[in-house]
Parts: structure tokens; sequence; C-alpha cells
């Protein structure tokens, strides 16, 4: 629980962080947003201010607008400012075009002492967020009026036209932080989802496990009983019982143990054995149980001792599995182990001629609960925990586990666990 609240934490921290170094950046694109904007806005200023101080068609047309002038034209005063205000609006609209600005703007063009001259069409409410560009013209008009002229440039809202500028990187920065988010959360939900399955499913092999050691017992108390009173024919008949009931009661203990390995316990004490003997009581007592099932083991050991840091309980269940798997997968089964050394490692081979496993499963296979299927069926039951169970084992060891295997070729297993240098 105190995990959960430690990762919900930094969960937190870093989606506010994020946000925190979004919204800065943002602010500085916005400053150079608004510099970039009064840099257009100064050679805007410059193009209008040349283009106003010559006599031209639009300066005479401006100017005989502001002295009320209709001689020339022949239209009233009103219709001779509306066409030179729409004529100037035109001309600064094309400037700004020129400059990549697109912002809705008005203009007033007056004079020093506040009188009021030319006034364009698009007049914006001037107030709180409006930005004003004054632009002092020279030349023609100036001269003509005797005053000195200013033609203002109205610019509103434009913190939204820098903001709608940046769309193109805001947008997709909160997409992309909200996507961060639901992933986040997603994988935080499901993590805690499959903890608590895991709990539950180790809690029931626990019970069903416990539950399992009763009868077990009582099978074995039985078998010592007929013991004393069964005929020399009856006799190996038990022994195959015994060893059965044993093989039982350790896989029950292995599920058991399993379970307490997946929830991170330290279940495994390692000391220095000579594992050579357990392995051949371990091969002498799976021959016994072939030969009984019409199959053929053969085992080689080589060399005179296999000193290793080990547990040997756990270590003899890996090995019964990969031998217990070979059998189970093999129809007519021809089984070999061979064990050998070098300087550093004890190797563990099982080769047998089973229907072996596709490319796809043989990592898969080490899964736990993972079974490889023949099409819709298992053939061989089983609860897929033997390989998780044996590359735990050997990890604790450690050592590691290889396996080559090709469809209907057979398979081969290999451990291999480090072995102890210079120990008397």
């Amino acid at each position: 629980m105190k995990k959960r609240y430690i990762y919900i934490g930094l969960f937190l921290v870093s989606i506010i962080g994020l946000a925190i170094v979004q919204y800065q950046y943002l602010r500085i694109g916005l400053n150079l947003a608004k510099v970039q904007f009064g840099t257009k806005i100064e050679r805007v200023a410059d193009v209008v201010k040349e283009g106003l101080r010559e006599h031209n068609r639009l300066t005479f047309l401006m100017g005989s607008a502001m002295e009320r002038d209709t001689s020339f034209f022949r239209v009233t005063v009103d219709s001779l400012e509306n066409v030179s205000n729409m004529f100037l609006e035109d001309f600064i609209r094309e400037q700004l075009m020129h400059q990549g600005i697109e912002s809705e703007f008005s203009y007033t063009l007056f004079s020093k002492d506040s009188i009021y001259i030319l006034n364009s069409s698009n007049k914006l409410e001037l107030g709180e967020g409006t930005e004003s560009y004054p632009i002092e013209l020279e030349g023609y008009l100036p001269d003509l009026l005797r005053k000195p002229m200013v033609l203002e440039l109205h610019f509103e809202n434009l913190h939204n036209y820098f903001l709608g500028k940046l769309n193109g990187l805001t947008f997709p920065s909160i997409l992309f932080l909200i996507g961060i988010c639901v992933t986040i959360i997603w994988v935080l939900r499901t993590y805690y989802w499959q903890s608590n399955v895991i709990t539950t499913t180790n809690e029931f092999i626990n019970n069903l496990t416990h539950e399992l050691k009763t009868p077990v017992f009582s099978i074995g108390l039985a078998t010592k009983i007929l013991d004393e009173t069964a005929s020399e024919k009856q006799k190996p008949v038990l022994g195959i019982i015994r060893q059965q009931v044993n093989r039982l009661s350790n896989h029950i203990e292995k599920v058991l143990e399993l379970a307490s390995l997946e929830s991170g316990k330290s279940v495994i004490t390692l000391t220095k054995v000579d594992f050579k003997p357990y392995l051949k009581t371990l091969c002498s007592e799976f021959d016994t149980l072939v030969t009984i099932e019409k199959g053929t083991f053969q085992f080689e050991l080589e060399g005179d001792e296999y000193l290793i840091n080990a547990e040997v309980f756990h270590l003899e269940n890996a090995i019964n599995n990969i031998l217990d798997n070979a059998k189970k997968y093999s129809g007519d089964p021809k089984i070999k182990l061979k064990a050998y050394k070098d300087n550093s490692s004890l190797y563990i081979e099982v080769t047998d001629n089973g229907i072996g496993i596709s490319k796809d499963n043989k990592q898969r296979v080490f899964r736990k609960f993972f079974r490889v299927e023949n099409g819709n069926l298992h053939n061989v039951k089983g609860y897929g925990l033997g390989l998780s169970y044996v590359q735990k084992v050997i990890k604790n060891h450690g050592g590691k586990v290889y396996m080559e295997s090709e469809e209907m070729k057979g398979t081969k297993v290999v451990l291999t666990i480090p072995i102890l240098k210079g120990w008397k």
C-alpha cells in the first residue's frame, strides 16, 4: 500500500511538473510571438510611411478628402472620404499580409493637435487588450495640411491571436499530456489489478495445497501399514505408490514454495553440497518409473564430484520437473540425461524425443500458468507451473536455463549452475 501511494505521488508530481514546464514554454512562445509581431509592424510602418510620402494617386485622393475638395472628382464629400478610407485600408492590409499578419485591424489618421481627419470603416473597440502602433507620416500629406500627421494602427485582442498562431504547439502538447495521464492511470490500474489477482491466486493455491496434504499423508500412512503384511509380489507396487506419494507431496510443497517465490520471499537457503549422489539417486528412481511405463532412460554423470551451493530439495524438484515433462510429452519416451562440468559451471542436459516446442512458444513456456496447446485441447494435463518453478529455482542458484527445441523432433533443456572452486 505504501508503494502505491509513492507511485501515485511521483505520478502527480511528474504531471504537475510537466504542466508547469509546458506553461513556461507557452509564455516564452507568446513573448517571442509578440517580439516578432512588433518587428513585422515596424517593417509595415516603414513601407506605409514610404508609400504615403510622395504625391501619388492614393495620397492625392486622401489629401482631397482631408481638404474636403470635390472639384476634381465631382462627388460628395462623404463619398470621397469613404473611397479614400477604402483605398487606404486596402493598402495597409496588403502590407500586413506581405508580412504574414492576418489579425483584424483598424486605423485612425489624425493631426497632432488631435483633430480627427480619417478613420477606417472597420472600427474596433479600443480598450484592454488592444495594441496601438503609431506611424508618424512625412512628405506630401503633412506638407499639404501644414500639420504633423499620425497614422495609428489598432489591433484587438492580440493575446488570442498569438495563441491561435501557437495552436500547432499548444494543442498537441495538451493532447500528449492528456495521453500520458490516461496511459499512466491505465498502467497503474492494470498493475494493481494484476497484483490483486496474483495475491488472490496465491491465497487460493496455498489453501488448496494445504487441503491436499491431508489425503496425501493418509495415503502414505496406509501404504506403510500395508507394507507390513504385503507379499514379495506386492512390495514393488507399494514401493511405486510410496515413490509417487512422495512426488505428489513434493509437488504440493513446490507449489507452496513457488507462491512464496512469486511474493519475493526468500525460501531457498543454499548450502555447500556434493550434488552428484543426489542426482544419481534421482536418476535411478526416474529410471525405475520410466521402465514401468515402457520407456527408456539413459543417464551419464561425468566427473567425480559436483560441488555447488544448492538447496537440494528444490534443485531435485526442478530436475524432476524437466524429466517429467520429457516423459509426458513423448509418445514412446526415449530420454537422456547427461551431467558434466567445466571450470566454472555444472551442466545438466535433458534430451527427449517428444513433440517439441515451436519457436514462438520457447520463451513463453517459462511463464506462470502458460501451457502449450495442441489445437484447442491439452493432450497432457497440468497447471503450467513446472517450468516457471524450474526457472525461478535455477535463478536462485545463480544459474540459467537454456532450451533447444523443434516441433516433432524433441527438446533439449540445459541447466547451468556455478560450481565451487577449492572447497574441501
